[in-house]
């Protein structure tokens, strides 16, 4: 986890991973978050013909407004894109269009943009998706938030073919899943305006998603003959949408502006959860722990309510206060790894023995749960070397390594546990699996580490 500036507000259901410190983006991972993603978007990509499960969607920190499709299926999605759009239709249309780039088969255009990005961002993007498509979803992160022009959306650009094919295909999504489409062209339009504008003033999106009005009007035809066309958003997604964009904007955004936006008089859950992080930020912990039990009393069935509520307490300090209230969130979201983790965290916190017994296996099912969540991770390797298990501990830690995308200290680790656990075992064999891997990925990055550096040494001689 990192520290400094964020370090308040590790948790409050949004977790901020940033795996190296130096990384211009950071993953923001939240329960609720990726529930509601993947609640909303996994229609869709069934409607394309893909499998749900095998497509992973990822929220980065960063203001602009963008998407991007990059590594076989994943997608990369910016808050400022959520907190841009006014309704779930105008972001699920964004969603369909980008499924298209996957289901369609679209390659990225290259051209100038390819030439300028860059040999250490391009590599950056090979190894990473390399590594995500093995199974290291972090370590792949890592890897590629190393080349700051990928997440910026710098080369990924998409031929005008390419874009009218993603817009009339995802219209043909929406529609198959009874969704209206005017939320894409709603969307779309706010963009077309910057088409104008210097490129270094455009959003990402716009400059890797070329628009145009003959590219809206051909949109247009196909929604307005669709069975769903004007129909109303999903009442129930549309809150759960609006949900999202208060939390993201109380979490990002200054607390005086959160509040402008969501003043006490508001008493839709929207507002009160934009308002727990506004206090929270403030540290004005009594007034977030009353709108946190507000939220609890409005929906006392609901995991992420007592998660936030858990947070806050925990944040302050009450953690023995915090544990029965995260239990309910876990009992209440059993498979919501990211809660279990927030619970396994307050328990091993309070370093007691028999606390600690307890928070492995609610820890260990959520590693198995979310392999690449490396503040568990963290957490069970903590736990396990309280009680002794020192060669698991090392394992641990190694997976944390590994899926933070820190290949040195992951080959370390792997080393020690392998030396402590049987020769042939599961351990054994994961280790050496960690091992073989972190290991060609630090050559990798050693290569493209002194590339750069004799690439620095020519230019301060030119």
């Amino acid at each position: 986890m990192r520290s400094g500036p964020y370090k308040i507000i590790i948790g409050l259901a949004l977790w901020l991973i940033t795996p190296v410190e130096t990384f211009a983006q950071s993953i923001l991972r939240d329960a609720e978050t990726e529930a509601f993603l993947h609640e909303s978007s996994d229609p869709i990509f069934r409607a394309a013909g893909l499998t749900p499960q095998s497509v992973h969607m990822y929220l980065l920190h960063e203001n602009s407004i963008n998407a991007f499709v990059t590594g076989g299926q994943n997608i990369f999605i910016h808050s400022g894109l959520i907190l841009a759009a006014d309704d779930v239709t105008e972001f699920l249309g964004v969603m369909a269009h980008e499924t298209c780039h996957i289901a369609c088969g679209h390659r990225l255009r290259r051209g100038e943009a390819y030439a300028n990005a860059g040999t250490a961002s391009i590599l950056s993007m090979v190894l990473g998706a390399a590594a995500i498509l093995a199974g290291g979803t972090d370590a792949g992160m890592g890897i590629m938030m190393a080349g700051q022009s990928v997440a910026q959306g710098q080369f990924l650009a998409y031929t005008r073919g390419q874009e009218s094919e993603a817009d009339l295909a995802g219209a043909k999504y929406l529609e198959t899943v009874g969704i209206n489409g005017e939320g894409m062209i709603r969307f779309f339009d706010k963009l077309r305006d910057q088409e104008i504008l210097a490129q270094v003033r455009q959003d990402p999106y716009v400059r890797s998603h070329p628009l145009n009005r003959v590219r809206i009007l051909q949109l247009q035809q196909a929604v307005e003959t669709s069975p769903s066309y004007q129909k109303p958003p999903n009442p129930a997604l549309e809150e759960k949408f609006q949900r999202l964009k208060a939390k993201l904007m109380g979490y990002l955004y200054e607390p005086r502006r959160t509040l402008r936006k969501y003043p006490p008089s508001d008493t839709s859950i929207a507002a009160r959860y934009a308002r727990v992080y506004a206090y929270h930020k403030s540290l004005e912990w009594d007034l977030a722990l009353t709108e946190a039990k507000a939220l609890v009393e409005s929906e006392p069935q609901n995991p992420y309510f007592y998660e936030i509520m858990g947070q806050i307490l925990f944040e302050n300090g009450r953690v023995r206060e915090s544990l029965p209230v995260f239990k309910q969130a876990v009992d209440l979201g059993p498979r919501e790894p990211l809660i279990a983790t927030a619970y396994g965290q307050a328990m091993v916190s309070l370093e007691d023995p028999d606390l600690m017994e307890k928070a492995i296996p609610i820890l260990e099912d959520a590693t198995r749960q979310d392999s690449g969540n490396t503040f568990a991770w963290f957490n069970l390797a903590k736990a396990y070397a309280w009680s002794g298990r020192d060669a698991e501990a090392s394992l641990a830690t190694a997976e944390r390594f590994y899926s933070a995308g820190v290949p040195m200290m992951a080959v370390m680790h792997a080393q020690r546990a392998m030396e402590s656990f049987k020769m042939g075992t599961s351990e054994w064999l994961r280790a050496q699996d960690i091992l073989y891997v972190s290991q060609e990925a630090a050559e990798k990055l050693e290569k493209q580490r002194r590339r750069q550096e004799r690439q620095r040494r020519l230019s301060f001689e030119d």
